[in-house]
C-alpha cells in the first residue's frame, strides 16, 4: 500500500491513494475503514464493473460487525446489515440501475437512515451527494490487463487484480480524521 497525501484543511479534503493488489486485502482495507465510520457517515463508491466496491464493502461489514453476508444489492437496490453489537447498522445501496437521480434514491428513505447508520452507496455519484455536506469518497480505478485471458503470462493475471484507489473525506467530519491510517 503507499503512502497518505499531505495534511489537509476543510476548504481542502482529505485525500489518501492506495494500492491493493487482491482481494484480500481489499476486505482488510474495508475492515480498517470501519473502523474510522460511525453512524451517520455517507461512503459512496464507484469504480467500473468487477472494481471491487462489494468486496470493500463485505470488509466493512465485518470490521462493523454486522449480521448477514454482505454482497451485491445490485437487483433489490438496498440490504440494511443490522449491527451484532452496539454499533450502527450497514445500509449497503446499489444505484448502478436508479437512472433518476435523487428522486429515486428518496423512495428508499436513506435520509431518515443515515443519522443512524452508515451507508454505503455504490454508484453513487451524481445520485446521492445531496444526502449529506460530508461524506467519504471512495475511487477505485482497476488496471485491466489480460490476465483473463487463457494463457495469459501470470504477471497478467496478477496485473487484472491491482486497484489504485483515492478515499477523499469530504466536509468537516472528515477534515480531522488521518485516512493515512489506511494505508498502514
Amino acid at each position: 500500500m503507499e503512502a497518505p497525501a499531505a495534511p489537509h484543511s476543510p476548504a481542502d479534503p482529505a485525500s489518501v491513494e492506495i494500492t491493493v493488489t487482491s482481494p484480500d486485502q481489499m476486505r482488510e482495507l474495508g475492515r480498517r475503514l470501519a473502523k474510522l465510520l460511525r453512524a451517520g457517515d455517507l461512503v459512496m463508491l464507484s469504480g467500473e464493473l468487477g472494481a471491487g466496491k462489494t468486496t470493500l464493502t463485505r470488509g466493512l461489514g465485518e470490521g462493523l460487525g454486522v449480521r448477514g453476508a454482505v454482497t451485491s444489492p445490485t437487483f433489490v437496490i438496498a440490504r440494511v446489515h443490522p449491527s451484532l453489537g452496539d454499533g450502527p447498522p450497514l445500509v449497503h445501496v446499489d444505484a448502478y440501475r436508479l437512472a433518476g437521480g435523487l428522486d429515486e434514491m428518496e423512495d428508499l428513505d436513506l435520509d431518515v437512515s443515515l443519522a443512524d447508520s452508515v451507508i454505503v452507496v455504490e454508484w453513487g455519484e451524481g445520485k446521492v451527494e445531496e444526502l449529506t455536506d460530508e461524506r467519504l469518497q471512495v475511487r477505485i480505478h482497476r488496471t485491466v490487463g489480460d490476465g483473463s485471458s487463457l494463457g495469459a503470462a501470470p504477471e497478467a493475471a496478477e496485473t487484472d487484480e491491482v486497484r489504485h484507489m483515492t478515499v477523499t473525506g469530504i466536509g468537516d467530519r472528515w477534515a480531522a480524521v488521518d485516512l493515512g491510517v489506511l494505508t498502514a
